[in-house]
């Protein structure tokens, strides 16, 4: 009886190990993740002796949530249907003012809609296009005002928490190094105070050293809400703890397959390359999309959908024993394409870019390795399990399926498996708190099995996954 219980408690667990490692890998690390990353608002400021005239831009979708109003199929009609009831909005929502506090007059354009955003990032969106006058106080100086003030933007982050506005400045200089756009920082709602603080704005510091913290947040920010960059790497080493082992004369026709178990060492070695090689091939591509290399978006995204797909099927069976970091490398030249549509969409050029790129790239990679460390020892603690084979090819099934709808969807065709895929993302805390859970249970349970280390005799695997 006792043995009957001990079983059924190992079998029960490796259910649980995988049903929750599968989650996860499929959730990523998102509060509300996408196979896209979210799309954000952009202020641009040019500044005038006068004046200073901000060019915003806002996604439909967000405004409506934000502020409530029907906004139908967000045609230009549409829009100006609900005219007054929007500019009154992002009037209350756009009050700048001087350093003493003194407000500033703030007068609205035109309300436009246009389509913004790319398909290998954010996806194609409506967006509303408006620009707004923003004057200082009448009898002071207006030049020396313009140079330092609060922006008092806080427009839809106000109501969405995980929206954020972009702001950068169109620079006048002429000096080919400081020229173009360059970004001075970014609005969000702090999720710990859950307030909106307004941005301060310093013409003369030029590019600070807290833009670039707001460019290495908004690269995090990427990866924690796209969930097809980080599910193709954590895909890719859900075999790393495993031996490859050759068809044997009775398994010829099926042909190599995961069996056994590596050391710990050489275990975090292949995570360690395949890391590494993911981020060099990525932070490459990054910079030259950035710069201006032409990118054909849709099939940039639909690559990288194959790329998932690739993963999932060296998961399942040994496509490349060995040559992870390869592959990894190979299509994170694909992924650092996409990567590069944020960046690229803020115009920046010069030094300003190069700050922005360092920034937005560190952000990435450092996002990128919570991911990997909150996910990575659980399945190698796994791995010595009877749980980790149904695991593997449970997880390995489910991101296949996904990676086939997003696929499909990316090449045109709209489905509900893709559009599933997209909206997971909210039980990825649970889910990953459930994969600790299940790694430590399936160990205090008795139900770890310590397969044969590299260079021992392995034994097949029953189900010859």
């Amino acid at each position: 009886m006792q043995h009957s219980l001990q079983r059924l408690l190992r079998v029960a667990t490796g259910a649980l190990a995988a049903l929750v490692a599968a989650a996860v890998l499929l959730l990523g690390t998102a509060g509300s993740a996408s196979a896209h990353v979210v799309p954000s608002s952009t202020v641009e400021l040019a500044v005038t002796d006068s004046d200073v005239v901000a060019t915003v831009e806002i996604p439909l979708d967000d405004l409506e949530a934000a502020t409530g109003i029907d906004l139908g199929d967000e045609t230009q009609a549409d829009v100006d249907a609900n005219a007054d009831a929007i500019e009154a909005y992002l009037l209350e929502h756009f009050t700048p003012t001087s350093d003493d506090g003194t407000e500033w007059t703030v007068t609205e354009g035109d309300l436009t809609v246009v389509s913004a955003g790319d398909s290998a990032t954010t996806g194609v969106y409506n967006a509303l296009e408006t620009t707004f006058t923003l004057t200082p106080p009448a009898g002071t100086d207006a030049a020396e005002e313009e140079q330092s003030f609060d922006l008092g933007f806080d427009a839809i982050v106000e109501k969405v928490a995980t929206h954020t506005v972009i702001v950068t400045v169109a620079s006048d200089s002429t000096d080919d190094d400081f020229s173009g756009a360059y970004e001075v920082g970014t609005v969000k709602r702090d999720t710990v105070t859950n307030e909106v603080e307004s941005l301060h704005i310093d013409l003369d510091s030029g590019t600070s050293s807290s833009a670039f913290l707001d460019m290495v947040q908004l690269g995090i920010s990427h990866i924690r809400e796209g969930t097809d960059h980080q599910l193709f790497l954590l895909t890719l080493l859900l075999p790393a703890p495993l031996l490859a082992m050759p068809a044997s004369a009775t398994t010829r026709a099926r042909g190599r397959r995961w069996a056994g178990r590596v050391g710990g060492v050489t275990a975090w070695r292949r995570i360690g390359a395949t890391t590494l090689a993911f981020t060099l091939g990525h932070s490459i591509t990054l910079a030259l999309g950035t710069i201006g290399v032409p990118v054909a978006e849709r099939w940039v995204e639909a690559a990288i959908a194959i790329s998932i797909l690739v993963a999932s099927a060296h998961a399942v069976r040994p496509l490349f024993p060995g040559r992870e970091a390869l592959v990894a490398g190979a299509f994170g030249l694909v992924h650092g394409l996409a990567f590069s549509e944020t960046l690229r969409a803020l115009d920046l050029s010069g030094w300003h870019l190069v700050v922005a790129l360092l920034g937005f790239n560190i952000g990435i990679e450092v996002m990128q390795l919570v991911v990997v460390a909150l996910v990575l020892p659980p399945l190698v603690l796994l791995s010595r399990s009877r749980a980790y084979e149904p695991l593997r090819l449970l997880a390995a099934a489910l991101t296949g399926v996904a990676a086939c709808g997003w696929l499909a969807a990316r090449v045109g065709w709209a489905n509900p498996v893709a559009d599933g895929a997209d909206q997971l993302g909210d039980w990825s805390l649970p889910a990953l708190t459930a994969l600790w859970l299940g790694a430590l249970l399936a160990l205090v349970v008795g139900g770890a099995r310590r397969s044969p280390a590299a260079g021992e005799a392995a034994r097949p695997s029953r189900s010859g996954g």
